[in-house]
């Protein structure tokens, strides 16, 4: 079949490909399907330090099947050095920011009859997904796959709280972080980066089984050569992302997710992906789909010692698959161009221990539950599953911050007891802006004991405890958390899916005419940029 490349008018064709020469390209190739290698790859992203290797594999796999591939990068920031500082309201943005360089590289130069992402990580991975299906040309990604952590996630966290204790010194820390995190690959446990490496999968745009291979394994190079080799089969047969990412495709992935009790930030990046496939895909939905959902696994932080690399020797994820299928949509298809029925037709069996089976399953209901109340009209998202029963129902009352800082300083002060519902507002995708992560707040404040989150920003997806987030409409949209105040009661009642806030409606009135807006001050242009054109987080915070 003829390239994108030989349908531009001869002289500029001409042009192109001497251009390409000086690049060290052969002129006999490009003729050839030309396939973009996108590239997140950096020394900073323990995700991500090993892509440039593995990008090697792809590029064979592509030549091998008759394409011709070249490499470009994108950035990736990674989110464990990002927490706790001014950093990480860049980490959300950085979303757009991704899927939009990819976006005017292919665009621009307007050569390419495909392309293989590689990318692993919280923003990296949905932003590469948004930018495939707005593309819409034929796409397959490889992600990082798990590191296999040394140390027990019990042994890390006991570390953390020893040095925020005074127990430890700072190399002490360090070593025990290093045994947790040994290698490059994703963080072993099941927070946001392995869950959207496993969207992919489900989603169908990564090879069945290929999202939990170990990170410098045989069996992770293997798989980048296959994908190299796979996304030439795409192209000359047209596989759009569009026709694999479908509506049917998002319900599978949402109903994996909701079965391994994965990332809270699952419900700004699906709807983010959904809209760029032309779909709709909301809060309702993750909760609609989370009380058919069995939860099937507890990999750490949901319990227990076991973590993402566990899961791959005892099936992955056709294993939890194959257990949901009585709730899937089995139809839909893979890049390797089978449904998901062919391709679970070999899948293990659970083994009743890290997987259970659909009929024995930890809980009946999945990992995610979705709250409302005159407190969260548009909905409050919390992970059930890292979170135990007797706190289900919780009540108590509100003490106020107007950022995460406020509230991690009165930790450290000892202000804060066992019983407080702590608001942290004006950190959402606009008031933030950026909507940080509240992980070193969930850490710091577990010390604290009994005592519950509520927040217009979000969670990282290692959070435990009583942490509820997403909260919309924000603060900065004056939202009815913007009105809260010091001591006033708020109860939380999971099982019901209610989050209330105990004001009569006079009172309610009175503050809302006497509000003055928080304003920041924001010296970055990018921010500005990003907080006076997002929407809410029940709308995925993507662009208005």
């Amino acid at each position: 079949m003829d390239n994108v490349l030989s349908n531009m008018p001869p002289y500029q064709r001409a042009i192109a490909k001497g251009h390409l020469g000086s690049c060290g390209a052969n002129y006999k190739n490009l003729d050839r399907p030309i396939i973009a290698v996108v590239n997140s790859w950096n020394e900073i992203v323990p995700g991500h330090a090993h892509l440039r290797d593995l990008a090697a594999h792809v590029k064979r796999g592509i030549i091998d099947n008759g394409g011709y591939p070249l490499e470009f990068n994108t950035i990736a920031i990674c989110d464990g050095i990002a927490q706790g500082h001014e950093g990480m309201k860049y980490v959300l943005p950085s979303r757009e920011l991704i899927s939009d360089s990819i976006e005017v590289m292919i665009k621009a130069h307007g050569i390419f009859d495909g392309m293989v992402l590689l990318g692993s990580c919280d923003k990296i991975v949905p932003a590469m997904l948004m930018a495939a299906a707005k593309l819409n040309i034929p796409t397959a990604m490889v992600t990082g796959g798990p590191m296999i952590n040394q140390i027990k996630p019990s042994e890390s966290k006991a570390a953390r709280q020893q040095f925020i204790r005074g127990e430890i010194d700072e190399e002490k820390l360090v070593e025990a972080t290093v045994k947790y995190y040994p290698t490059a690959g994703i963080c072993p446990f099941l927070g946001t980066a392995n869950t959207m490496s496993i969207v992919v999968e489900t989603l169908g745009l990564s090879l069945p089984g290929s999202s939990l291979i170990p990170a410098l394994s045989e069996e992770r190079e293997q798989s980048a050569y296959d994908t190299g080799y796979t996304v030439v089969n795409l192209v000359n047969d047209n596989v759009l992302p569009r026709k694999i990412m479908t509506e049917k495709a998002f319900y599978n992935t949402t109903a994996v997710i909701l079965a391994m009790g994965a990332s809270l930030n699952s419900v700004l990046h699906l709807p983010a992906i959904a809209k760029e496939c032309g779909l709709e895909w909301t809060y309702r939905d993750f909760d609609s789909i989370s009380r058919k959902a069995p939860l099937l696994t507890q990999v750490t932080p949901n319990g227990g010692e076991y973590t993402v690399a566990d899961l791959y020797p005892v099936g992955g994820i056709p294993t939890i698959m194959k257990e949901l299928m009585p709730i899937l949509a089995t139809d839909t298809v893979s890049i390797n161009g089978k449904t998901l029925a062919e391709n679970l037709e070999t899948a293990a069996a659970a083994d009743g221990v890290i997987i259970r089976s659909f009929c024995n399953p930890f809980s009946r209901e999945g990992g995610i539950a979705v709250l409302y109340g005159n407190l969260a009209p548009e909905g409050a998202v919390v992970k059930c599953s890292a979170i135990p029963q007797e706190k289900w129902a919780y009540s108590g009352p509100a003490k106020v911050f107007e950022s995460e800082e406020a509230c991690i300083d009165a930790a450290q002060k000892g202000e804060l007891a066992a019983g407080d519902v702590l608001i942290i507002r004006n950190e959402g995708p606009i008031g933030g802006p950026g909507m940080r992560e509240m992980h070193r707040a969930t850490e710091i404040i577990a010390a604290v004991g009994d005592a519950a989150i509520v927040t217009d920003g979000r969670f990282s997806g290692a959070s435990g405890g009583l942490s509820i987030g997403y909260l919309s409409p924000e603060a900065a949209e004056q939202g009815p958390i913007a009105f809260v105040q010091n001591d006033d009661r708020v109860d939380i009642n999971i099982y019901e899916r209610t989050i209330h806030w105990n004001i009569d409606e006079a009172e309610y009135k009175r503050r809302r005419e006497a509000y003055e807006p928080v304003i920041k001050e924001v010296e970055s242009q990018f921010l500005k940029l990003y907080g006076a054109n997002t929407t809410s987080s029940a709308k995925g915070a993507v662009r208005r």
